[in-house]
């Protein structure tokens, strides 16, 4: 049985930027400016979901002083994270729109 990470939204939204080229590695950077995230936020969440068995990575074989920058580490789905990440992401989805129509009436009953 594989574990589900906390579905927060920077979770939700580099799990949407994975998926939008589900069979693309990306780089670190590229998941930040994909998810609109600081990288700050992004590596502790590909940490955890690699952790979990969703996200394989490796790094990238360059020789970082030709390239003239670090070494990249790329990720990309592992065989089950794709669909582990797709049920997630709808299961989210779901409990956010079980929330609204109570929100709402609290909202316009100045409940809050």
């Amino acid at each position: 049985m594989t574990r589900s990470p906390r579905m927060t939204l920077p979770t939700q939204l580099v799990l949407r930027a994975m998926l939008d080229d589900p069979a693309r590695e990306m780089y670190g950077l590229e998941i930040c400016a994909a998810a609109g995230l600081p990288s700050g936020t992004i590596h502790p969440i590909l940490a955890r979901l690699e952790g979990i068995g969703w996200l394989e990575s490796r790094w990238e074989d360059a020789d970082p002083h030709e390239q003239g920058r670090p070494r990249r580490r790329y990720y990309r789905f592992a065989p089950d994270g794709m669909e582990h990440a797709r049920i997630a992401l709808a299961q989210a989805h779901t409990k956010v729109s079980g929330l609204l129509p109570g929100l709402r009436r609290r909202l316009a009953g100045g409940g809050i």
